[in-house]
């Protein structure tokens, strides 16, 4: 009897950790118009920032929206104080980048990891996002 007693606590204690798995994922965000979110002011690029933004356009665009504006809907805007360095410093784009990024300021549910996109990518659309961001008030 008592083995049937802690089975079916197994069970329940599985289920309402099953449970709590399911409904603690953030809810994606509902279908959005795909609009940019934010308006971006774009500064002269040096070389190796325009390297970047070839590297973002191939990597960071299709979601994150053209000079890291965000889509509605879709993804959270790059050019945002919540990227600022001192709040996601470098270190964090190259994590999300090689692990994805589970939702934690924004909505949009949790980031895969890029498929393809090399340390040297990611280095570069660092600079790119940062060089954004500075000519938008955000250091």
């Amino acid at each position: 009897m008592n083995r049937n007693l802690v089975l079916a606590g197994i069970a329940i204690a599985l289920v309402a950790l099953g449970g709590y798995s399911y409904f603690s994922q953030p809810e994606p965000a509902s279908k959005g118009s795909g609009l940019p979110m934010v308006s971006v002011t774009i500064p002269e690029l040096t070389a190796a920032q325009q390297q970047g933004e070839i590297a973002y356009n191939e990597n960071c665009a299709a979601c994150h929206g053209q000079n890291g504006a965000g889509q509605d809907g879709v993804a959270p805007p790059l050019v945002h104080r919540i990227y600022e360095p001192n709040h996601h410093g470098d270190q964090a784009f190259f994590l999300a980048a090689q692990n994805g990024a589970r939702a934690h300021h924004w909505p949009f549910g949790n980031m895969p990891p890029v498929e393809g996109v090399t340390q040297q990518d990611v280095a570069s659309i660092v600079e790119y996002v940062r060089a954004l961001q500075r000519a938008n008030g955000i250091n």
